[in-house]
């Protein structure tokens, strides 16, 4: 058997960069471990592992063992290299996947480390970044949202922000998710009037906005309150957001009273909305525990072979929200072991609070909290409550996790026999696992967009959906057909290079079963044969039309749903029963494919109508378009100046001032 050779730099040199860990990024290159050398040729599984462990020595560190095409099939850590890889060379008491992963290694590789606590740093680092198949997995690893109260600026505003926290300002969070941030936002406005506006907006107005005149702002942008009232309001938000609610609500009540005693009714009017606003707030957190200020609650739930995490966030002594997540994991593992390696990888990219408090009792607890205390930097806690506050919010977390795995599991079933349905009613060679669904969308040619969506063995795939803002310049506008063919193009080309073209007659196994491979199996196009040639045209040029199958799906007569008509090429046109369960299932996956694609064109519409004029002019950036818009308050101000008044702008050089003059008298 040939041997894909394995690259000859280290891992510590490429792939353990520690992605800003500066533990994980303290391990230098010294610390790789040949055992290599001298290997006779040909060797394969547990021959091959045995042939390692000769020269293994007895210390912590990090193990990878690849399969024939050098792609990693496991990433693993021990306190003692030698000890653990043994293991795997006796051949006895494996779990029928851990046998499998061993009959198709064909090479590994070692990094030893200083301590047991850096090697599982490194196999978290490790198994974010490869992926290996065999490994526990998270499927979900979207950044969270975050509250952002803004630090450089004389009126502080008030943001969502999800990313790396590198703009100046408090960050207060995690939250669950966008829209729990949406709406905590909406409310703090209407308890702290604080702004929301970008700078260059509060820079550009010379009147209060809408929000000032329906109470949702104070107006710092036109000095409707002074610098010094505002930066009270800043300061009571932070407070608030910062799990000091009780003394903010008390603060507030106080003078409420004393606006009332002054007959200042108004005032008091307008604080007793703000407390409202707060109480709507604290309602929103759901449980708000007493006794515990700053933790992350993990419940597993195992059934079907299927595992759910439910994770719940406490901050500031507020409930922040919670989230499902739905691993990777070899049924046959032990829910202690997978939530184990789940938290060790859950918080390769995020803040590490004081205390985790988890429904199993993990094998290594003690060292995962050594391993987070150093990411920390501060003491954490990894502790499985018996009593108390504690352990109810354990037991909630816990409840979540079962409702939200028997919610999973149902739609699963459900949607695995649709699958199986669809490849029978289409004439399909497989049950699909992944299917691209694919439409236009345009007004007369303008702001054209091409939309797929996936779908796979779970429902709808939306972190996978994408959009093509249409960029041909030789099609008629309008052409739904040349539109189409670029769609194809970019996709499936990037595609090819990213991937290679499949084997369609191999064998898929069931290892990855559970996973939506990067290939789809299917294709739905939104349209009859013309849509259809256009596609097979585009990927017969690729050369990948045997591998995915291709079907069009055209409005019935007069365009009623239910009447739909099949195209597949080199077969007749078809349609299906009117009440037929598949056909209500293709008629949802094109509907949602519709939305997809009339929401991406109206954003991008939207923004073409929304464009500044400054943004046509080259040269002008972010600062300049500031300064211009902060002088003369609006782009049409910028139009009508005077070449010498543009001149007097901070930034602006002749020249400058001269192309922007000209500019606006050319286009008028």
């Amino acid at each position: 058997m040939s041997e894909k050779p394995i690259p000859d730099d280290s891992i510590a040199e490429t792939e353990v960069d520690g992605g800003g860990d500066p533990v994980v990024a303290a391990l230098g290159k010294n610390l790789a471990w040949d055992t290599t050398e001298n290997l006779p040729a040909g060797l394969q599984g547990a021959e091959l592992i045995k042939a390692h462990v000769k020269r293994l020595p007895n210390a912590p560190g990090v193990y990878r063992m690849f399969d024939a095409n050098g792609d990693v099939l496991y990433v693993g850590k021990a306190a003692n290299l030698k000890k653990r890889v043994t293991n795997y060379a006796q051949g006895r008491g494996h779990s029928n996947r851990i046998t499998r992963m061993i009959g198709l290694t064909t090479a590994m590789e070692f990094v030893t480390t200083r301590t047991e606590t850096e090697a599982l740093l490194l196999e978290a680092n490790l198994i974010k970044r490869l992926r290996p198949r065999f490994n526990v997995l998270m499927r979900d690893d979207k950044s969270f949202p975050y509250i952002l109260i803004t630090g450089n600026h004389e009126a502080p505003g008030i943001f969502k922000h999800r990313g790396a926290q590198t703009r100046k300002g408090d960050y207060f969070g995690p939250f669950a998710s966008a829209t729990a941030v949406g709406r905590t936002i909406n409310a703090l406005q209407r308890a702290f009037l604080l702004r929301t506006c970008t700078d260059s907006v509060y820079e550009s107005r010379t009147r209060p906005c809408l929000l000032y005149q329906i109470k949702r702002c104070s107006g710092p942008c036109t000095g409707e309150i002074s610098p010094e009232d505002y930066g009270e309001l800043v300061k009571e938000a932070k407070a608030f957001l910062s799990g000091r609610s009780r003394s903010v609500q008390a603060t507030m009540s106080k003078t409420m009273q004393e606006a009332a005693d002054e007959l200042d009714f108004e005032r008091a009017a307008i604080i007793r909305d703000r407390i409202a606003a707060l109480t709507a707030i604290q309602s929103h957190q759901g449980i708000n525990p007493q006794t515990v200020e700053e933790a992350d609650v993990f419940a597993i739930q195992q059934q079907g072979g299927m595992t759910c995490i439910q994770v719940f966030f406490f901050r500031t002594g507020q409930n922040w929200g919670n989230r499902a997540y739905f691993p990777k994991a070899d049924p046959v593992l032990e829910p202690s072991d997978v939530l184990g390696a789940f938290i060790s990888q859950f918080y390769d990219n995020k803040p590490v609070p004081r205390l985790i408090l988890t429904s199993e009792t993990l094998p290594e607890a003690d060292l995962l909290a050594e391993a987070l205390s150093l990411k920390a930097p501060r003491k954490v806690t990894v502790t499985r409550p018996q009593r108390g506050e504690r352990r109810d919010l354990v037991e909630h977390a816990l409840s979540n996790a079962k409702e939200a795995l028997g919610r999973r599991l149902a739609e699963t079933s459900s949607q695995a026999r649709l699958m199986a349905g669809m490849a029978e009613a289409l004439q399909l060679s497989r049950v699909p696992r992944r299917v691209e669904v694919y439409d236009n969308s345009h007004i007369m040619g303008t702001n054209a967009v091409g939309a797929m969506i996936v779908a796979g063995p779970e429902g709808f795939a939306k972190n996978q959906y994408r959009k093509f803002n249409i960029k041909s310049e030789t099609a008629t506008p309008g052409d739904d057909f040349a539109m189409m063919r670029e769609v194809m193009e970019r996709r499936f080309s990037r595609l090819v290079k990213e991937e290679g073209i499949p084997d369609r007659s191999a064998d898929r196994g069931d290892e990855d079963a559970d996973t939506l491979p990067a290939w789809p199996d299917l294709l739905l196009i939104d349209g009859g044969l013309g849509q259809l040639n256009a596609v097979m045209t585009a990927l017969r040029e690729l050369g990948v039309d045997k591998a995915v199958d291709v079907v069009g799906i055209a409005k019935g007569i007069d365009r009623d749903a239910g009447r739909e008509r099949f195209f597949i090429p080199g077969k007749p046109d078809f349609t299906l029963p009117p009440r037929d369960p598949v056909l209500y299932f293709i008629q949802r996956l094109r509907d949602e494919a519709h939305r997809f694609a009339i929401g991406s064109h109206r954003a991008r519409r939207k923004k073409e109508m929304v464009r500044n004029p400054l943004d046509e002019i080259a040269g002008i950036g972010p600062a300049r378009k500031r300064a211009l818009l902060h002088h003369f308050g609006s782009a049409k101000g910028v139009a009508r100046a005077a070449l010498e008044d543009l001149q007097k702008v901070d930034g602006i050089s002749e020249s400058m001032a001269r192309q922007i003059h000209d500019h606006f008298r050319q286009s008028g």
